[in-house]
């Protein structure tokens, strides 16, 4: 299995997955990083890059398509209220 790389946009963030089926034989394995802005925070992660192991498989059961699998794990973290708490705060400004 080829590892795949993916550029799209995301709440007007671009981004790239790269994904690897099947990583030393044993895993799967899915990096995830914003490129512009460059290290822009992700609801999944404040440092802008993710670095994500799980089952062999796992992506290909839910239908194999790797970008709308990321876009759907963002759009969930990001209804979260951490991240709503987040977005709030980086729209005001801040003395401290």
């Amino acid at each position: 299995m080829a590892t795949e790389t993916h550029r799209f946009a995301w709440r007007g963030i671009e981004m790239e997955a790269i994904y690897v089926p099947l990583k030393w034989g044993l895993i799967a394995h899915l990096e995830i990083r914003s490129l512009n802005p460059p290290r822009a925070p992700l609801p999944i992660t404040e440092t802008g890059y993710r670095s994500h192991f799980h089952q062999p498989g796992t992506i290909e059961a839910l239908g194999g398509d790797v970008v709308a699998q990321v876009v759907a794990w963002l759009d969930e973290e990001a209804a979260k209220p951490e991240w709503q708490t987040h977005l709030e705060r980086s729209r005001q400004y801040s003395l401290f």
